[in-house]
């Protein structure tokens, strides 16, 4: 069987349901995990989405900030959401995607994007980006054996060179400092988990999926950086057939500053 999964940091999914929708229409997946929802469970736009013919949610939101959610086509069961470093901040969401042979784990991540200056000392938020990238790796780690899995989201990193529009000027730039590339390479390690998007746009292509709305032209600039990730663990590698960042998503009125990724797979 043939499943299309998307990840995309929507920014507002309440502010940008109609492009929601319009991405849904065009490019049919399966499957789709948002980040950055803002807004509580209760104000997600549940019947947009259904008219949509996505009957399948869940939702872990949160007023103003954060927040995750995944729509679906098929049938997801077992959700869960779990608070890292002791906070209560909706940055994940999970769910079995049971019409899948062998049920793999689906994980939806918003990791926190760390501030503005990359010192643990000086800058909570930084500080708590690194712990959350550790307590990630522990709880993976823990679940080694434990059967198919399947990572996506907002991960708030650009891990290699490629990732950046220029690596020398990004080095002390929160999300591509070396630290941070360390914290991330040791989640990448805990369950060997396989890069889907390199491994169909290998190094030293570039691949961008995060623009700044700072740039007037952003097409024409391109200084991009990969902060959105899909992830499978090994046994699931041979699985992914192909991979594309939609970057047109990135002009459409009043557009999400991350464009949506998708993974098509065959199982």
């Amino acid at each position: 069987m043939k499943l299309r999964i998307a990840t995309w940091n929507i920014n507002s999914v309440r502010l940008r349901a109609p492009q929601v929708v319009k991405f849904l229409q065009e490019e049919a997946p399966d499957v789709l995990c948002l980040q950055e929802i803002k807004c509580e469970n209760d104000a997600f736009p549940t019947a947009t989405f259904r008219k949509a013919g996505y009957e399948h949610m869940a939702v872990n939101g949160q007023k103003g900030y954060h927040g995750v959610a995944i729509v679906s086509r098929r049938p997801i069961t077992n959700v869960d959401r779990r608070g890292f470093c002791g906070k209560s901040d909706s940055r994940h969401i999970s769910a079995v995607l049971g019409a899948v042979p062998g049920q793999p784990v689906l994980h939806n991540f918003y990791v926190p994007a760390g501030g503005d200056e990359p010192d643990p000392e000086r800058n909570d938020k930084f500080a708590h980006k690194l712990d959350f990238l550790d307590e990630m790796t522990e709880w993976f780690a823990a679940s080694a054996g434990k059967g198919s899995q399947i990572l996506v989201g907002d991960l708030n990193i650009a891990p290699f060179e490629s990732d950046v529009w220029s690596h020398k000027q990004l080095l002390k730039v929160v999300s591509h400092t070396p630290v941070e590339v360390e914290r991330l390479a040791r989640v990448r390690g805990s369950l060997d988990w396989v890069d889907v998007m390199r491994a169909h746009t290998p190094e030293p292509e570039k691949l961008f999926t995060w623009w700044s709305y700072r740039a007037k032209d952003w097409r024409a600039s391109n200084r991009g950086r990969r902060l959105d990730h899909i992830w499978v663990t090994p046994d699931l590698a041979g699985s992914a057939e192909d991979m594309r960042v939609i970057e047109a998503a990135r002009s459409w009125e009043r557009p999400s500053d991350h464009a949506p990724v998708i993974a098509d797979f065959r199982f």
